[in-house]
């Protein structure tokens, strides 16, 4: 069973911090990038970029594997040392995805909607959009995933003190 719990830990850690990496490239280069473009180059960037994220890999082993990684572990922590940084880390990775499907993605399903860049109003599409908001609530996602990454970082040292 500890191999199980060590394995879990290993890999809630793991799917965590590429999920808070994901959440920081969006927010450090992907959308300063963008912001920069012209409207069309924008819409039909980000359309195309929100098509290619949604796929099972992604989703699956990162997005909601995080969560169930972490979940596990903490199951088969239970009378570990570990245990409340792991729950911590849920509850951090677990607000992650309620912002993320509360705001993140109807944002991005409305821009998706809005049709082909060649022929809407960008324009109207772009404001409708609201990157503002979209940016300031993918940083939250980044910072609270990133602490999470670090909380289940920190339980996996425990781990492996208290097995020493």
């Amino acid at each position: 069973m500890n191999g199980l719990r060590v394995a879990s830990l290993l890999l809630a850690t793991m799917t965590t911090g590429l999920v808070a990496g994901v959440y920081a490239i969006y927010a450090n280069a992907f959308m300063p990038g963008l912001a920069k473009t012209d409207d069309k180059t924008f819409v039909g960037a980000f359309q195309a970029v929100d098509r290619a994220i949604v796929n099972p890999l992604f989703l699956g082993l990162g997005f909601v594997g995080a969560l169930l990684f972490t979940l596990l572990a903490g199951l088969l922590s239970l009378k570990e040392k570990a245990l409340p940084w792991i729950a911590v880390a849920f509850v951090l990775y677990l607000i992650t995805m309620i912002l993320t499907i509360a705001v993140n993605v109807p944002l991005n399903d409305a821009l998706r909607a809005a049709g082909d860049p060649n022929t809407i109003d960008v324009a109207a599409a772009r404001a409708a959009f609201d990157e503002s908001k979209w940016r300031m609530f993918n940083l939250i996602r980044t910072i609270l995933a990133t602490f999470s990454f670090g909380l289940l970082g920190w339980a996996l040292y425990l781990t492996g003190t208290s097995a020493a």
